[in-house]
């Protein structure tokens, strides 16, 4: 299976090549990042996911002619793109339009293609890749693997705040009575294209349970479950589908049984590991949204590094309550943030702390080396647990998944997830804040990891 990713600022750039339906058509060079995914969780096949890099524009003394029906350039550019992308690492790539039709590959551009992509091989290229934009809005996409063969794209999307899937073939119109009224709401589109999104949950306890099974009871087709932990006695008033004879078995399998006892046709896999275990890597490279419900710094590290290297909505979800004292009221706070390239990321954000995500390593790692220091006062350490219930982490998980809504069908507007919301029950209201990129963030501000894709160590991460 094939999927491209095209990030949303390289699509305004690529759209402003078509400014109406009466333009000739026009083309562009594009560099992608490759994920390679050895075996996708839920099929066990393999799988090739590219990701937008950079949009190379074709000097305007290069391009021949243009029409309606047609466009030509020479290729002096294209030479020079192919060595760009042979020394970054990176996967070369042409783009056009058909601005008076939807996108499709004409006979006139498997001509044009295979001499480019005989090119391209000759070259060592791993392949060239074509993109096509319909006058309609429609895309399609595929990689010419040489001169002869080819593989057309399951899926282009096109991700931002809003996230636009295009696929090449749809499955079979299968209306599902139990999702009735939501279609009546949204249309039988967003249960389609609901039913065809794989997405990680990073952390199944009081925000990661609601959240998987909110997703299971909405439609979507292919969930991946992540959490090393396994159900105490605590757990037992806020992790949805526990129950007293669950203490000791991994939250992963409870939640999994429990979505699959709805019968709602969800597929679950599940990893009882941390989430930086190197088995967890094609599941996440897998995934079209992931949730972040963990408190763990690392894992949030993690996973703030991967929507930027892949182009992969993460919707990252934290709770803060501090009980009422002598000299306070209570202090309640939960926050939803939505991570995708272009954006402000948590370290820019201060939600993650890279000093206690250092500690959690050696936590995990050193136990005995992290309670000698812990002992001698260099590390804070595992205090008492966090205040949590149920109403409020549920609530939250609610927040996170309507942001998922908001992407694919645009009920919040134009530009679709929220970036940061802090919900602050003890004064009863919201707050929507506008974080700013710290300047030359190696995460966010970074055009070199922007839709990287793979990279050696993984996500750019020593250690």
């Amino acid at each position: 299976m094939l999927d491209i990713t095209v990030l949303e600022q390289h699509m305004r750039v690529l759209m402003g090549l078509l400014p109406d339906q009466t333009s000739p058509e026009a083309a562009a060079y594009m560099l992608f990042g490759s994920s390679d995914i050895a075996a996708d969780p839920w099929s066990g096949e393999p799988r090739h996911r590219l990701v937008s890099h950079q949009v190379i524009e074709i000097p305007a003394a290069d391009m021949l002619s243009s029409s309606g029906l047609h466009v030509t350039w020479s290729t002096r550019s294209f030479m020079r793109m192919l060595g760009d992308a042979a020394i970054r690492g990176k996967i070369p790539a042409i783009f056009h339009t058909h601005p008076g039709s939807h996108a499709f590959f004409s006979d006139q551009d498997d001509a044009n293609e295979r001499e480019l992509a005989r090119t391209a091989h000759q070259k060592g290229a791993r392949g060239l890749v074509s993109i096509v934009l319909g006058g309609d809005g429609s895309v399609c996409g595929r990689i010419w693997h040489g001169p002869d063969t080819y593989t057309i794209a399951h899926a282009v999307q096109i991700v931002s705040g809003r996230y636009h899937r295009h696929q090449s073939h749809l499955a079979e119109n299968i209306v599902h009575h139990h999702l009735d009224r939501q279609r009546r709401l949204f249309g039988q589109v967003f249960n389609d294209n609901l039913s065809s999104l794989r997405v990680c949950i990073v952390g199944c306890g009081g925000t990661g349970s609601p959240v998987a099974v909110l997703l299971a009871r909405l439609g979507v087709g292919h969930i991946f479950l992540v959490d090393k932990d396994v159900i105490d006695e605590t757990n037992l008033n806020r992790v949805h589908g526990a129950r007293r004879d669950d203490i000791g078995r991994p939250k992963v399998e409870v939640l999994k049984r429990e979505i699959e006892l709805m019968g709602v046709g969800s597929q679950v896999e599940v990893a009882q590991d941390w989430i930086n275990a190197p088995r967890i890597r094609d599941a996440l490279k897998a995934s079209d949204f992931v949730f972040g419900c963990t408190d763990d710094n690392t894992g949030r590290i993690l996973i703030n590094r991967l929507a930027h290297f892949y182009g992969i909505p993460v919707i990252d979800v934290g709770l803060r309550m501090i009980a009422a004292a002598h000299q306070h009221g209570h202090d309640l706070n939960g926050r939803v943030t939505t991570l995708i390239p272009g954006r402000p990321c948590l370290i820019c954000g201060g939600v993650v702390n890279a000093t206690r995500a250092q500690e959690e390593e050696l936590e995990r790692n050193q136990p005995d080396e992290f309670q000698r220091r812990k002992a001698e006062a260099y590390v804070v350490g595992a205090g008492d647990p966090a205040p949590a219930v149920v109403t409020f982490t549920t609530e939250m998980a609610s927040v996170a998944v309507n942001e998922m809504i908001a992407a694919v069908t645009g009920f919040h507007g134009a530009d679709g997830m929220i970036p940061t919301r802090v919900r602050r029950w003890h004064v009863r209201d919201d707050r929507f804040l506008n974080v700013k990129a710290r300047e030359g963030c190696p995460v966010c501000q970074s055009e070199d990891s922007r839709g990287a894709g793979d990279v050696s160590p993984f996500l750019d991460m020593a250690g």
